[in-house]
């Protein structure tokens, strides 16, 4: 990536019961990406309980007694499985080399 171009981040949204994947989105990381994700969800997981984490973009999309901090783990989990297996998910710090020299 070109240091001039911003990240793009995939939102993902996860139903903690069923563990499907009910909304995605790619875009920054702001308020913009969190009405992404937002519109990406199914009509019914509109009223549902959101847990997310702390970035303050949530508060301006998410309301009230509907967000919740936390309880994340199944989502990160997932994430953390996808930049295991996905080579263009790979984080700097987690690559390696399997050249040897």
């Amino acid at each position: 990536m070109r240091s001039h171009q911003r990240p793009l981040w995939i939102w993902l949204a996860m139903d903690r019961h069923t563990r499907r994947i009910v909304g995605c989105f790619l875009g920054p990381r702001d308020t913009l990406g969190a009405y992404g994700l937002w519109h990406s969800l199914e009509t019914p997981y509109l009223d549902a309980v959101c847990h997310t984490d702390r970035l303050g973009a949530y508060k301006s999309v998410v309301f009230g007694g509907l967000h919740r901090i936390g309880g994340t783990q199944h989502i990160e989990r997932f994430n953390a499985t996808l930049r295991a297996r996905l080579a263009h998910l790979v984080r700097r710090s987690l690559s390696f080399c399997r050249r040897h020299s």
